[in-house]
């Protein structure tokens, strides 16, 4: 079978796809799922949020004037605001820390995950390694086990000798 239907071939019939894919070149890596999002509400390209915004007062279109009463009103919803722009501003900056610290446990726990495959690789290499040199011992044994083979026939007919020998003796 050449190289190239080898690698096109589809895997039939076995009890570990995933390790008949690996061995046939083949893989079981989503793009998808790779590159989907850790939350489905999170910003990205394929999600690029609402454009919404705060508004706490109404847009004024005309020059106006305004009472003694509104102008207060206005001075403590601007006091308050600017209290609590203040306070979301610190929220906001916490949340970012939040999830600062939560990307770089992302990364370092991707990383450590990158180091289990590539040592899972090494030491599959390793098993591979020694298969191919027990493999190539396999002559070897034959040759030894048809040599003790020999030797206990060679002295099993020999004891068959003497046994017979001492009969006739007797």
């Amino acid at each position: 079978m050449g190289i190239l239907a080898r690698i096109t071939e589809k895997v039939k019939g076995s009890k570990d796809s995933n390790q008949s894919s690996l061995t046939s070149g083949g893989h079981n890596i989503d793009h998808n799922s790779v590159l989907a999002p850790t939350d489905p509400t999170v910003i990205n390209p394929n999600n690029p949020g609402t454009w919404e915004s705060i508004r706490t007062a109404p847009i004024i279109e005309k020059p106006r004037y305004f009472t003694k009463q509104e102008a207060d009103a206005c001075k403590k919803i601007a006091t308050q605001k600017t209290e609590e722009a203040r306070q979301a501003k610190r929220a906001y900056k916490s949340l970012s820390k939040i999830e600062k610290a939560d990307a770089t446990v992302h990364k370092s726990h991707r990383k450590y995950q990158g180091s289990v495959a590539d040592n899972e690789l090494t030491k599959l290499r390793s098993n591979a390694r020694l298969g191919r040199k027990l493999h190539a011992q396999r002559p070897e044994y034959v040759r030894m086990s048809e040599g003790l083979q020999r030797a206990d026939e060679s002295a099993q007919r020999r004891i068959d000798e003497l046994k017979s020998k001492v009969k006739e003796a007797y």
